[in-house]
């Protein structure tokens, strides 16, 4: 039996909102400037990494690893952000995923916590233009930690913050990397999306609309 439950810390990207796409758009622009072609494909290999780490994959995918200085590295990558920054401005309440509000309106009927675990370094601004920010008792961004997902320092930094045991705590996340972040950290993992990707998750869900608090809470408490 697991412990009480104390707490749910949720990935932004994919499951509170679907940003990626923004973030797709940014590094393809990014990857096409520097004569490096970027698909959708390989896009997915970047969800839940950091920002310095996807442009590493980026350069090595164009065989340009060895073309640029660490300056102009963080050049590149602000250059990517600030295309980001312009693109997510357009996000409203109105993208709030399918079944997330319903599911963050129960948590919060039950007493729990709600942590958000994101390595966006916009963080804040996405989820303040969702209306969400004040939902949440703790936001850790990509500025809080040292190390990005797959390691388990985000989620625990959560799960400190909040106050709460991290073995009482369920994840959700819709990368491979995340999930791998959740349970490092000694959690429970919900995933969002692909099984086949998804596959270390306890539960699984194709979408966010499809998200049952009573069965989530059910598997955890079998767990």
């Amino acid at each position: 039996m697991s412990k009480p439950l104390q707490a749910f810390i949720f990935d932004l990207d994919g499951v509170i909102t679907e940003s990626a796409e923004y973030h797709y758009l940014a590094w393809k622009a990014l990857g096409e400037d520097l004569n490096i072609p970027f698909t959708r494909e390989f896009n997915e290999e970047l969800k839940g990494v950091s920002r310095m780490d996807s442009l590493e994959k980026i350069l090595v995918l164009g065989g340009r690893q060895n073309d640029f200085t660490q300056e102009q590295k963080n050049s590149l990558a602000e250059k990517k952000n600030d295309h980001y920054c312009t693109l997510i401005q357009n996000i409203t309440p109105a993208d709030i995923l399918p079944g997330i509000e319903p599911l963050l309106a129960e948590i919060r009927a039950q007493g729990l916590k709600l942590g958000l675990a994101s390595v966006s370094k916009n963080a804040f601004t996405v989820m303040t233009s969702l209306g969400l920010k004040d939902e949440f008792d703790v936001i850790v961004d990509a500025a809080t930690i040292a190390k990005g997902k797959p390691d388990p320092e985000i989620f625990l930094t959560a799960a400190r913050l909040l106050g709460v045991e991290a073995s009482a705590c369920i994840g959700v996340e819709d990368a491979a990397a995340g999930v791998d972040s959740i349970k490092g950290a000694g959690m429970f993992a919900v995933g969002v999306g692909s099984a086949e990707s998804l596959a270390k998750a306890d539960l699984i869900y194709p979408n966010t609309s499809l998200l049952s608090y009573a069965e989530i809470v059910e598997k955890y408490q079998q767990a």
